[in-house]
């Protein structure tokens, strides 16, 4: 079995109620551009599972951070959740028959590390993940980093606008 990592895609968020929803966006965008839609419901329901759970222990106060990290490793669908809370989180029932671990991390944090096996079959090194090579910006395509010219009329109504402009509205 080969262990190199393949494929490494990640998101950090702030943990409030939004996060949940943030990263359900992300797994449902990542498994697609991988064409693994026949994992998507384990992984949203892994994910959904531990990012309502770090949210649900944070202080909405002072909300701490969360990075969600997927990536193909050999034969598996990799799943890291990454928490900055004070103390530990089970890997909890809604996880049964995933091979999860949590890892309390020095100083402050946790890293719950689930692997999914991928479709029968199929390796890290096949699935077909996109193409991203050395392209440039479309910003820079479009005006190869010279300065185009500053129409006077567009810089007036600007600048009147600026100076017109109050707080108080």
């Amino acid at each position: 079995m080969n262990t190199e990592t393949s494929q490494v895609d990640d998101l950090r968020l702030v943990a409030v109620q939004s996060a949940v929803s943030c990263a359900a966006l992300f797994v449902r965008f990542t498994v697609a551009e991988w064409s693994l839609p026949s994992m998507l419901d384990d992984v949203l329901r892994i994910v959904g599972h531990r990012v309502s759970a770090i949210v649900d222990h944070s202080d909405p106060r002072v909300p701490g951070f969360i990075t969600l990290r997927l990536g193909l490793r050999g034969d598996c669908f990799i799943v890291e959740v990454q928490d900055d809370l004070n103390g530990e989180l089970s890997a909890g029932s809604a996880l049964r028959g995933v091979k999860t671990v949590v890892v309390p991390l020095a100083g402050r944090g946790n890293l719950m590390r689930s692997e999914l096996a991928l479709p029968t079959g199929l390796s890290a090194q096949e699935v077909s993940l996109p193409r991203r090579g050395s392209r440039r910006s479309l910003v820079d395509e479009q005006f190869d980093g010279a300065q185009g010219p500053v129409e006077p009329a567009v810089l007036q109504r600007v600048l009147s606008s600026l100076t017109q402009w109050s707080p108080e509205g």
